[in-house]
């Protein structure tokens, strides 16, 4: 391109700073917001290593965008890599227009660069063109309403890459030089008016996220009650709520969401957004009520559905729970069925509101041994194991296989709930109560020897080795298809019948255990998967104490799932959680008068014996 005249570089100039001052001028509230949000108090970067794998195998990679929605994801990766791709060439594009290039197309490096790019180009077209009927002629459900900001932002990225290819065959062409350079100056200061700002904020938010998958954060005090209202927002919160794509993958899978309920995950992070920049961080307006709707909030079954998919690193459960908290915590959930949960808790020590010498007689009736620190495991028997009839098959199950292993157990004398309920439900004064009074039993029961805990119930393994950090001490837990697992070589070999597994969600996606139980299975049964499974399983509806909480709006989950299950046509629905169990046992009779066999991995295993 001709060296151009000054009039044209002032002009270059104007419009370079409008465009960044137009940038800036939205941008520097979303700094300020989050920048004024409460500190999160237990955040640590840790050990950078993970950090970083996470960093580049989600955003370099875009690993997550395209193994979960491979068609859309492709596309949108090819997006991103054509911008990374382009950062070089818009320098020099820029520089050019001052009469300073330092890219040259006659050089060996630049004429194999800019053929590079020019590929890119290519795919960025028509993969922005395929986004764009996908969005405004598809409209997939789940993306919501169409923006029209959508269709101007995709028509400018069409162009930048159109005028790129044509100014490679036009190099001397002042219009399409400016063509590009436009399209680049008014894509700017759209960004931060447009769910676009994930380009800027998403690699932050995934590079900093907690490290845990659903890491409710600790209450920093006596005053803190969790997500109440703006001043109780942390940085973290903010930064994920700014950082949201709307791509509706969160939606997609929400078990809530699928089932006619009110709750979309989507919404209430954008809600939180709305508050943020109408109410802002160091308001004492109530988060519930204008911006997020109370009654969605208590509807998730905290399946983590929406954390594991979402692209951007935004992690919905702990703003969920956060929320919950805040209303439970300060008395402003009025419900008549978790008032009820509550006090059956505090009353019983189990959730089920079952005496606690049912317990004891169970135990008393089939011989289990006191745990006294000699024996090899402490087996946890929890509400469902100690109390529901079912859950109770399971433990006599699992015991059949132990002594068959020829592994030494023993049970507590006496146990509480572990918590969990109350703890997803956000009563953290019941939970800490009850974790740190069996805390105290375990510690007692080992006689200070180090104890292994063994469960048939993934949320008991969950809330006892992470959430009991916050009451003071995390015990060393296993699941029983983990220990099935290991010993699988000693486990009877059987050609059964067709079987389907169904992934708890605080097994699967919470623990990221999904080998072990097919391994388990697949020696003695005819293994078939259900259409969403693994990382994609379709929750029970149990979690998130949801199971206490009278009937449900819409569909019940229980039955969606159950209907996916029974139409794969197998013989038996396996199970490895008592509360799927449970809900599967209701659901299953509604949908068959001859339904198929329900069964633990327990209990399938423990038939061969």
């Amino acid at each position: 391109m001709p060296a151009p005249a000054l009039p044209e570089k002032i002009i270059l100039a104007i419009f370079i700073a409008a465009s960044i001052a137009g940038f800036w001028y939205r941008f520097r509230n979303v700094v300020r917001i989050v920048s004024l949000a409460k500190p999160d108090p237990d955040f640590r970067l840790g050990s950078l290593a993970p950090r970083v794998r996470t960093f580049f195998s989600e955003v370099f990679l875009q690993s997550k965008v395209i193994l979960q929605r491979p068609a859309a994801g492709l596309a949108h990766a090819f997006v991103f890599w054509g911008f990374c791709a382009f950062a070089l060439i818009t320098i020099n594009h820029v520089a050019s227009g001052f009469g300073v290039p330092f890219l040259s197309r006659d050089s060996g490096f630049g004429r194999v660069y800019f053929g590079f790019v020019a590929v890119f180009a290519v795919a960025v077209a028509i993969s922005i063109s395929y986004l764009a009927v996908r969005r405004f002629i598809a409209r997939p459900i789940w993306l919501g309403e169409v923006s029209p900001e959508s269709g101007i932002i995709a028509a400018l990225i069409f162009v930048l890459m159109v005028s790129y290819l044509a100014g490679l065959w036009l190099p001397e062409s002042r219009p399409i030089w400016w063509a590009h350079t436009l399209a680049l100056l008014v894509f700017l200061p759209l960004i931060p008016h447009t769910k676009h700002l994930h380009l800027v904020l998403s690699p932050a938010t995934v590079f900093l996220k907690r490290a845990q998958f659903s890491e409710i954060p600790k209450l920093s005090g006596d005053e803190d009650f969790g997500l109440v209202s703006g001043k109780d927002v942390t940085r973290l919160d903010a930064l994920q709520s700014f950082s949201c794509v709307e791509c509706g993958r969160c939606t997609e899978h929400c078990p809530a969401s699928n089932t006619g309920k009110i709750l979309n995950p989507k919404e209430v992070i954008l809600g939180l957004r709305s508050y943020l920049n109408t109410e802002g961080p160091a308001s004492e307006s109530p988060l519930l009520g204008a911006h997020i709707s109370e009654e969605a909030v208590f509807q998730c079954t905290t399946c983590g559905a929406c954390e594991f998919q979402c692209p951007v690193g935004i992690q919905h459960l702990p703003v969920m729970i956060g929320l919950r908290r805040g209303a439970v915590n300060t008395g402003a959930w009025q419900d008549s069925y978790g008032t009820k949960l509550f006090l059956t808790m505090e009353r019983n020590g189990n959730s089920l509101g079952i005496p606690a010498s049912e317990r004891q007689t169970f135990i008393e009736k089939n011989q289990f041994p006191i745990y006294d620190g000699t024996q090899e495991y402490c087996l946890w028997l929890g509400c469902m194991g100690a109390y529901d009839p079912a859950g109770r098959e399971t433990i006599l199950a699992l015991v059949k296989i132990l002594n068959h292993l020829g592994i030494t157990f023993g049970v507590l004398k006496k146990e509480k709930c572990n918590g969990d309920p109350a703890r997803r439900l956000g009563n953290d004064l019941l939970f800490t109560t009850l974790a740190e009074e069996n805390i105290e039993t375990i510690a007692s029961a080992a006689k200070e020897k180090p104890v292994k805990l063994l469960s048939i119930c993934p949320h008991c393994v969950r809330t006892m080795s992470v959430d009991w950090r916050e009451a003071g001490k995390t015990v060393a837990i296993e699941h029983h298809t983990e220990l099935l697992a290991r010993h699988q070589d000693r486990l009877p070999h059987s050609t059964g019948e067709k079987t389907v597994y169904h992934d708890p969600c605080y097994l699967g996606r919470y623990r990221g255990v999904y080998d072990e139980p097919r391994e388990v299975l697949g020696r003695s049964t005819d293994l078939i998967e259900a259409p969403r499974h693994r990382e994609r399983s379709f929750c029970c509806g149990a979690g998130g104490g949801q199971m206490f909480l009278g009937e449900e709006k819409g569909k019940r989950i229980n039955v969606a799932r159950a209907e996916e299950l029974v139409a794969t046509g197998a013989a038996t629905v396996a199970a490895a959680c008592p509360f799927c169990a449970s809900m599967f046992r209701d659901a299953l009779k509604t949908i068959s008068p001859a339904p198929p066999q329900l069964l633990d991995v327990a209990q399938i295993v423990a038939r061969n014996l």
